[in-house]
């Protein structure tokens, strides 16, 4: 097939639904010092499904209030500015697609959060924002339902080479297509206005050699990996994928390894509940 052109896929996602105005928002205000966060609570209680999935998330033990949340209002004082764009983000992206024939969605998002979950228990290690880490891990192959939603056929035949050749997807991509989801997903985050640090972490993802630095894109490639090894997606013919020897810049034990583990896999499972049933 005629390869893809990457002018013509960001064509495509230009035509893509917009983001909820609320996201939208946070998103333009990252640089700001002076959020008003009760007009920011007002936003996000007109979306009556974010509130909600919003306030159970502000009370799971993935934040660890020792006090009951009641209110987006408080939900936004407590948590922080940065905490709630995580939270906003994570139920705007979980809806923002149509699902489509012969692609598993709901293994898709059940591994872009795991590898979420696991960037943000990472990020203290590589001396990293964990909300920043969690917002890149949950971007980070949003490329692939761009693929799979607006060039369906095309992804379909990507996908069958991958199992034919018992490979890397975006090896797969990148033989059928000639363009991989790692850079549609950066000029999807770029379009979307994400910052300019999660845009180059789902670019640089997969490439091994600029993986040689401590930072974010560091970071995702291993989470993802990690998530790919846990299996949270439950994805038979998930591989997992080759490591940079960068990685070993996180310096865990074993010990440290297995707890990590333990965590995102509960952290997962509670938050996958709310955000994916």
């Amino acid at each position: 097939m005629t390869p893809l052109m990457l002018d013509d896929v960001i064509r495509q996602i230009q035509e893509l639904p917009s983001l909820p105005a609320v996201l939208l928002e946070l998103l333009s205000s990252m640089e700001q010092s002076d959020i008003d966060i009760h007009r920011l609570a007002h936003k996000i209680e007109l979306d009556q499904a974010m509130a909600a999935k919003t306030l159970r998330i502000a009370n799971s033990s993935f934040y660890g209030m020792q006090s009951k949340v009641t209110s987006i209002a408080q939900a936004v004082s407590v948590l922080g500015f940065h905490s709630i764009r995580s939270v906003v983000t994570a139920c705007a992206l979980t809806g923002s697609f149509a699902p489509v024939p012969g692609f598993d969605f709901h293994a898709f998002w059940r591994h872009s959060l795991a590898t979420a979950v696991v960037a943000r228990l990472l990020a203290p290690h590589l001396h990293l924002n964990p909300e920043t880490a969690f917002t890149a891990g949950l971007l980070h192959d949003l490329g692939t339902l761009v693929l799979a939603t607006r060039f369906p056929d095309a992804h379909a035949l990507a996908r069958s080479y991958r199992q034919r050749h018992d490979c890397q997807m975006v090896e797969a991509e990148q033989a059928v297509l000639g363009i991989d989801h790692a850079q549609v997903g950066s000029a999807l985050a770029a379009y979307w206005k994400f910052p300019a640090a999660i845009q180059q972490a789902v670019a640089d993802q997969h490439h091994l050699a600029r993986l040689d630095a401590i930072g974010l894109p560091l970071l995702v490639h291993v989470a993802n990996a990690v998530a790919c090894a846990l299996d949270l997606a439950g994805r038979e013919e998930a591989l997992v994928p080759p490591l940079s020897p960068a990685w070993r810049a996180l310096a865990l034990t074993d010990t440290h390894w297995l707890a990590l583990f333990g965590q995102a896999e509960r952290t997962f499972d509670e938050l996958s509940r709310i955000l994916l049933a």
